[in-house]
């Protein structure tokens, strides 16, 4: 029997390093599974919009890859789940987040370790928070928050026009 352990480093790298590509085949499962209307995409956008909101204002105080980020704050996940209306698709969202996040944490928590040792360690122990920096739209763009948006305009969209085709928006 396999070591256990040998395996989980391997699959946490594989569900971090194509969480975006999975995203993207959870979502086509997702539209398929959605049975969305007018009052449940009225009710899920702005709870996904919200949540871009957040990941807006935190990819803003953020400098992916140079430093110990140490300021700033997956609700959009929730508003896209209200906006299809389903059960099964809201377990998929549930799903799909839990094991790409839980495996992105991990893999970014060695890859901080490795790269910023001393800082990394400080921040895992003492939490100490820099109350000076300040939200960069710039620097928001710079870590390509725009994707994001991009992808959950076009989930909306899709909701959109699946209820629309179905007669119920």
């Amino acid at each position: 029997m396999p070591d256990r352990r040998r395996l989980l480093p391997s699959a946490v790298a594989f569900f971090a390093r194509f969480r975006v590509a999975l995203g993207f085949l959870f979502g086509v499962l997702v539209f398929w599974l959605a049975a969305p209307t007018g009052s449940s995409i009225i009710a899920g956008a702005p709870v996904a919009a919200a949540g871009e909101g957040i990941r807006i204002w935190a990819a803003g105080h953020l400098n992916k890859s140079r430093e110990v980020t140490r300021s700033g704050p997956s609700i959009l996940g929730v508003g896209l789940a209200i906006a299809a209306r389903s059960m099964q698709v809201a377990a998929i969202i549930a799903a799909y987040l839990a094991i790409t996040l839980t495996s992105a944490i991990k893999s970014e928590e060695a890859y901080l370790r490795r790269i910023f040792t001393d800082a990394y360690e400080e921040y895992r122990h003492t939490g100490i928070v820099d109350r000076q920096r300040r939200f960069s739209f710039s620097r928001a763009m710079a870590n390509r928050e725009y994707r994001a948006v991009a992808g959950a305009v076009v989930a909306l969209l899709l909701l959109v026009w699946k209820a629309t085709y179905n007669g119920l928006f």
